[in-house]
């Protein structure tokens, strides 16, 4: 199959790179192994209730697992080779879900009365996700 456009698979890798391991990777490993510190970095929300903190620390968790992904697929965009195009599909999906799901996350914590995302960061946030997965799946489809 043809390339969405050429060096998508390219583009697609450092995307992936920078928001799947760079941003969630190891800003859920911080939140994971060292709350204090990612409280400080602005990765975790300082004062977040009990309720929301087992929620936010099993995200993490997850994402902290599932991370090792995020390289090998990249690696195998970089190489433009089946493998990494397939391995691709992974970081694709949880960008869109990471995109909405924290998108309805905030929505929800606002109708209790909490607000944890700025409005400018919220947007950017979430479309950046969602465009950046809707990207790497459009190219792991094309390659596979």
């Amino acid at each position: 199959m043809e390339p969405v456009f050429p060096y998508a698979n390219i583009l697609a890798a450092v995307l992936i790179l920078i928001i799947g391991f760079g941003l969630h990777w190891l800003g859920q490993a911080i939140a994971v192994f060292d709350p204090d510190l990612a409280i400080r970095l602005g990765v975790l929300e300082k004062g977040l209730l009990p309720e929301f903190q087992a929620y936010e620390d099993g995200i993490a968790k997850a994402d902290v697992i599932i991370g090792w992904v995020y390289p090998l697929a990249a690696i195998g965009l970089f190489m433009d080779v089946g493998w990494g195009a397939r391995l691709a599909w992974v970081p694709g999906v949880i960008f869109v879900y990471h995109g909405l799901s924290a998108w309805f996350w905030e929505a929800n914590r606002r109708r209790l009365g909490h607000r944890y995302f700025s409005e400018p960061f919220r947007r950017l946030w979430c479309f950046s996700n969602i465009g950046a997965g809707l990207l790497v799946i459009l190219v792991a489809w094309q390659a596979t």
